[in-house]
C-alpha cells in the first residue's frame, strides 16, 4: 500500500512542493506508525521549505511539524500506545502526508474530550506560547503582556494563554484590523505597528508610560527593536521567532539600562530535553479545553493537496489563527 505525502523536492516556495504517492512506512523496534487525519500548519513550515530556517533539512522531505491521527501500527518494544489510539505529536518537520513513521516516545495519546482536529490545531502554537509565559517569562496574574504578530497562530495562542494565566493582555499586529481581531482571544487592548516607532509609543501609551512587564515577539525585524525599548523595568522580552524574515540586532545598552532580560525560546528544543515539563504543560492545555476556556480559531481545514496553497496564504500572512490540512485518503 501507499499513501500521499506533500514533498519538498527542490528548496523554494510553497508553489514548488509536490503532491507524490510515497510508500507506506512499516516501524521498526521503538516505533509507531499513525494513519494522520490532520496536520497543523505553521509560519515555520514556510521557512523550512525555504531553506531559511535553523532547522535545514536536505531534499526530499515533506513540511508539516504537527499531526493528530490513529495509530496503526506498532514495532517491537513498544508499551506506551496501542493500535487504535488516537495521538498527537510533532516533529521538526514530515508531518504532511497520510501515515508518518514516528518513536512512540514522541506520541501522546489524547484525552477523550481532545478531538483531533482540536489536537492539530493547539499543538505547536499552545504548548510554544505556555512554555514561553511560564517556563520562560514566569509571567504573573495581573502583569501586563504584550504581544506582536497577535493576529496570526503562535501569536493568538500567546493572547489566550496570557489572558488565561490572568494576565492584562495587549495584542499588537501589522494592521488595525489584524490587531482587532485578537480580541477573540481575550485581549483586552490592541495596536497596530506600521512602523519601527510605533510599537514602542502604543505599548508605552497603553501602560501608562511604564512598559509591558513581558513582550510575546514571533516577529522580529525592525520592530523588535521599538519593542525591546517598550519593555518595562524588570521585564522580559521573549524570542519566539522571525515571521518578518528579518533577524534584528538590538544593541545591548537597552536591556542594561531597564534591568530587563531577553529571553530565547526554542521549544522544540525544550520538548526534546524536558519531556516531563512539556507533557504537564499539555495536561494543563488539555484541561482547559475540557472546561471549554480555549478560545482558539481554526482559520480554514484544507485537504492535503491545497498544502501548496495553504503555504502561500500563510507566507503572505492571509491567515488569522490555525490552518490545518485535512489528511487520509478521501473515501469513495
Amino acid at each position: 500500500m501507499s499513501g500521499r505525502a506533500l514533498v519538498c523536492a527542490r528548496l523554494g516556495g510553497p508553489e514548488d512542493l509536490e503532491l507524490a504517492d510515497v510508500p507506506a512506512p512499516s516501524p521498526g523496534p521503538g516505533e509507531v506508525v499513525v494513519a494522520v487525519s490532520h496536520v497543523g500548519l505553521n509560519f515555520h513550515d514556510t521557512l523550512i521549505i525555504a531553506g531559511a530556517h535553523v532547522v535545514k533539512p536536505e531534499p526530499p522531505f515533506s513540511p508539516g511539524s504537527e499531526y493528530a491521527g490513529t495509530v496503526v501500527a506498532v514495532g517491537e518494544g513498544v508499551t506506551s500506545v496501542r493500535a487504535g489510539d488516537r495521538v498527537a505529536g510533532n516533529e521538526e518537520y514530515g508531518c504532511a502526508r497520510d501515515a508518518v513513521l514516528v518513536r512512540a516516545d514522541r506520541v501522546t495519546v489524547l484525552p477523550e474530550h481532545v478531538s483531533e482536529r482540536q489536537a492539530a490545531a493547539i499543538l505547536v502554537a499552545y504548548s510554544t506560547a505556555y512554555h514561553a509565559l511560564v517556563q520562560r517569562a514566569g509571567l504573573r496574574a495581573g502583569e501586563t503582556l504584550a504581544v506582536l504578530g497577535a493576529a496570526g497562530g503562535v501569536g493568538s495562542a500567546a493572547v489566550d494563554v496570557g489572558n488565561l494565566l490572568g494576565a492584562r493582555v495587549i495584542a499588537g499586529a501589522a494592521t488595525p484590523e489584524r490587531a482587532e481581531s485578537a480580541r477573540r482571544y481575550g485581549a483586552h487592548e490592541t495596536f497596530s505597528y506600521g512602523g519601527t516607532s510605533d510599537a514602542k509609543a502604543a505599548i508605552k501609551e497603553l501602560t501608562g508610560g511604564a512598559g509591558a512587564d513581558v513582550v510575546f515577539d514571533p516577529v522580529g525585524g525592525a520592530v523588535a527593536e521599538a519593542a525591546v525599548r517598550a519593555v518595562a523595568w524588570g521585564g522580559r522580552y521573549l524570542v519566539i521567532g522571525f515571521a518578518s524574515g528579518g533577524i534584528p540586532r538590538v544593541g545591548l545598552n537597552i536591556p542594561l539600562v531597564k534591568g530587563s532580560s531577553v529571553v530565547g525560546v526554542f521549544w522544540g528544543e525544550f520538548v526534546r530535553r524536558d519531556r516531563e515539563v512539556h507533557e504537564r504543560n499539555l495536561r494543563q492545555i488539555f484541561d482547559w479545553v475540557a472546561a471549554g476556556r480555549l478560545r482558539h480559531h481554526v482559520h480554514d481545514v484544507r485537504p492535503l493537496d491545497q498544502g501548496p496553497r495553504a503555504l502561500r496564504e500563510l507566507a503572505d500572512g492571509k491567515v488569522r489563527g490555525k490552518l490545518l490540512l485535512r489528511a487520509g485518503r478521501p473515501a469513495g
